[in-house]
């Protein structure tokens, strides 16, 4: 898998993050449960969930009656979800998609706020080389950031497209030091169709209000399937 540039770098940002107790007791995203239900419509329970963190979405999502592998490049997360449900430790990988079998499909991709790291090119390959793993009839579920996000630290604009989208150096923050692109809801839509997927749930816009209740955080959120 095509991954962020320096994944060592960026694996240490995010275990230092969960170590300090990111998303600690938070809810998962409400978009699990668009997730659940587009999955028993189409008779789906087994699939991958890239960039699971330590699990406040996986948990859930696994409850609801889905059997996930969950993938993260944090050893932290995944340590701290494997104290959560040691029933599943085998099915809890530190890695990306590269740790798991090259020529295997799965019914359902899920990456939540993931394909979003790196410049646009590199978002954009992360976004082509997890769908590729979608089995025919499957689905491919995507939350990552968006135009219209405040952004909440310092950061440099290195690059803009005419669609809107835009990547961002952060200098401050959680992610100092990470570039991260922000998509444009065209862009995702494009990048999907190019795949060869059709649209279950087009992307539409989702915002979080931040602690600070004076700047929001835009995500889009979408569903494609591979057809058969």
């Amino acid at each position: 898998m095509r991954w962020l540039g320096k994944v060592e770098e960026a694996a240490a940002s995010w275990d230092a993050e969960y170590a300090r107790g990111r998303y600690a007791g938070e809810p998962p995203v409400p978009f699990t449960e668009d997730i659940v239900q587009a999955a028993k419509r189409a008779g789906l329970h087994d699939g991958i969930y890239l960039g699971c963190g330590s699990g406040r979405n996986l948990v859930p999502m696994i409850e609801a009656g889905l059997d996930l592998i969950g993938l993260d490049i944090s050893a932290t997360a995944i340590e701290q979800l494997v104290a959560r449900v040691p029933d599943r430790r085998d099915r809890l990988v530190v890695g990306d998609l590269s740790a798991l079998p090259a020529d295997r499909r799965y019914d359902l991709v899920i990456a939540l706020q993931v394909l979003q790291h790196g410049t646009r090119a590199d978002t954009h390959a992360l976004l082509e080389d997890a769908s590729e793993r979608v089995a025919p009839g499957g689905l491919f579920c995507v939350r990552l950031n968006a135009v219209g996000t405040d952004l909440g630290h310092a950061a440099d604009v290195v690059e803009r497209h005419e669609d809107g989208s835009f990547s961002v150096l952060y200098r401050e923050g959680p992610k100092a030091g990470l570039t991260v692109h922000f998509w444009a809801a065209a862009e995702l839509h494009h990048e999907a169709l190019a795949a060869g997927l059709e649209p279950v749930l087009r992307p539409r816009p989702h915002s979080t209000w931040r602690p600070d209740g004076r700047s929001q955080w835009m995500q889009f959120e979408a569903i494609y399937r591979r057809p058969s």
